[in-house]
């Protein structure tokens, strides 16, 4: 049973007569009457019958107009869906981000992306960058921003751009008045970091072991909205992202010497078929002007 012969099917159905089906489906009226014949023969039964000039559907032929109707809509749907998937500015992209850039880095060019592109769906996933690799790897998420490196062989990533680290210190505090801060100034204060899972936790760490020292936490949180508003309150220190700026009302941040930066990226899985509309995203964010 072929799609065509279901097309001719309809087609004769409606008009009732094989003649004028052939003309509108603009093939020769002996061969469509052969496509079906060969469609009653493939089914075991009479779809028509012959009254003169004109066809009628049989009780088969009814039970099969419903069956066909449906299967046609059903293919043009899936052709209507294939053919949008390969438009770049059409379909679905579900982008995973972690927390400590969806808010301050990716709303706006997300937006602008939009704006751009209107009908295609972004479908936004939230998690830490273990979660999101996972999503990565079992097909929940077509593309990752998070920070790198990512050492998976299975992942590759690309940068988009750095962001300095900065000291967030209290506005009364005395280091607020400093032009700019070594780590080592910091040893005797009280450090709020995020919880283990953040990557933003690990880049921190490493300026620290970098320099050679060793804070003793006071705070965990999975939040950096809670870890400003604490620092403002006085309650400790912490080395935050640029981008998150904004948000650090009542803190004072203080740039880091040497300079302490986290290199942020997007990751996709190796041998991924990329849709024209993840391609088109990836050139987006690679022209997006971050840091201005």
């Amino acid at each position: 049973m072929d799609l065509h012969q279901l097309r001719y099917f309809l087609t004769v159905a409606r008009t009732g007569s094989f003649v004028r089906a052939a003309e509108e489906e603009n093939v020769a009226q002996p061969s469509l009457s052969q496509q079906i014949k060969k469609l009653e023969a493939a089914l075991g039964v009479p779809l028509f019958d012959r009254l003169g000039r004109g066809v009628r559907l049989t009780r088969y032929g009814q039970a099969l107009a419903v069956r066909a109707q449906e299967i046609l809509r059903s293919v043009g749907d899936a052709e209507k869906e294939l053919s949008n998937l390969r438009h770049p500015d059409c379909g679905r992209l579900t982008l995973g981000i972690i927390p400590t850039v969806l808010p301050y880095a990716m709303a706006k060019p997300m937006a602008a992306f939009r704006d751009a592109a209107p009908h295609v769906e972004l479908d936004i996933r939230e998690a830490t960058t273990e979660k999101l690799l996972e999503g990565l790897r079992n097909g929940e998420i077509d593309l990752a921003i998070l920070a790198l490196p990512v050492r998976q062989p299975e992942i590759v990533c690309a940068e988009l751009f750095r962001e300095p680290l900065l000291v967030a210190v209290p506005g009364s505090h005395p280091l607020a008045e400093r032009p700019k801060l070594a780590v080592p100034q910091l040893l005797s204060e009280r450090m709020l970091l995020l919880r283990e899972g953040h990557c933003l936790r690990d880049d921190v760490l490493t300026v620290c072991s970098r320099a050679h020292v060793q804070f003793q936490q006071v705070f965990e949180s999975d939040h950096l909205a809670s870890i400003f508003s604490l620092v403002a309150n006085g309650f400790g220190i912490s080395i935050v992202p640029a981008l998150a700026a904004a948000e650090a009302r009542g803190c004072k941040l203080v740039p880091l010497e040497p300079r302490g930066v986290r290199k942020i990226g997007y990751a996709q899985v190796r041998g991924h078929h990329a849709l024209p509309v993840q391609k088109r995203f990836i050139s987006f964010l690679r022209a997006y002007e971050w840091m201005g």
